[in-house]
């Protein structure tokens, strides 16, 4: 049975890199040839996988200069089936591509909004006066870069490579230690794994309302690696709460404080237990 891998697309993209580091690992274990799917958007990647269009999905989750994808939170909450099984930590080193002759003819950059702002400063030094235009993925941005244009996108070495577009300018991102963690996602649990995600929101807006379930890992000496808010899109001011932990729901401690933590909260949702894979570069 051949299993099918859904990724932000088109080709070049860094979430393609990363789905087909995890083709690889699958290829190893399994001696089967994972098929790469790839998906205009984050949203449309997450949706092919919650209806059974393909078995596994690769999607970004967290960059280190820019924090969490939005997207990726929202959509994991919404769809409410999808499950945590790997996460995939990728070093990222961004290229400026184009055409144009020289730094000095560039009008316009186009790149994802995540790699422009990872871009940010290097592209205020060097090219204060361009218009910076967002795209789906960094890969959509070469689709303006024709022969003789005068504009630019922000894309990976790779994507260069496969296009066969110039580079004018190598590791343009703001700090040398960017790197994104990608989470690989399946309709089935996992509970083993050095690391567990879930979410939740609070039944009102009072003083201890997340004192008291953040209370229920620390008396427990639980570490929590990462706490983030997004809104509810309920009301204003009205959140869930997403939190990554050190532990699986195997272990006796986080089993008990997810049950406490049932007691205090509104609605609670576990993601599941995973490892975190370190990548290399390509």
């Amino acid at each position: 049975m051949t299993i099918s891998i859904a990724h932000l697309g088109p080709s070049g993209t860094y979430s393609e890199q990363a789905a087909v580091a995890y083709a690889n690992i699958l290829h190893q274990q399994t001696k089967q040839e994972p098929i790469l799917c790839p998906y205009p958007s984050i949203a449309k990647t997450l949706k092919a996988i919650a209806t059974h269009q393909v078995d596994l999905a690769v999607v970004p989750v967290e960059n280190s200069i820019e924090g969490s994808v939005a997207v990726t939170l929202d959509m994991l909450w919404q769809l409410d089936i999808l499950r945590i099984n790997l996460a995939l930590v990728l070093p990222i080193a961004h290229t400026l591509l184009s055409h144009a002759d020289s730094l000095a003819n560039i009008e316009t950059v186009y790149s994802h909004p995540q790699a422009l702002a990872q871009c940010q400063g290097w592209l205020e030094q060097f090219l204060p006066r361009v218009e910076l235009i967002p795209t789906n993925s960094t890969t959509e941005a070469l689709q303006k870069l024709g022969e003789g244009s005068n504009a630019g996108a922000v894309a990976s070495p790779r994507a260069a490579q496969l296009y066969n577009i110039p580079i004018l300018a190598s590791s343009i991102n703001d700090y040398a230690e960017n790197c994104t963690r990608f989470w690989v996602l399946a309709l089935s649990e996992s509970t083993i794994g050095s690391h567990t995600s879930l979410a939740f929101s609070t039944r009102a807006n009072i003083p201890g309302a997340l004192v008291q379930p953040l209370q229920v890992f620390a008396k427990r000496g639980i570490n929590l690696s990462r706490i983030e808010s997004r809104p509810s899109k309920r009301s204003l001011g009205d959140y869930l709460f997403f939190i990554d932990l050190e532990g699986n729901t195997t272990s006796p401690s986080v089993q008990a404080a997810i049950a406490e933590l049932a007691m205090h909260t509104e609605i609670l949702k576990i993601f599941g237990s995973y490892n975190v894979l370190s990548l290399t570069k390509n």
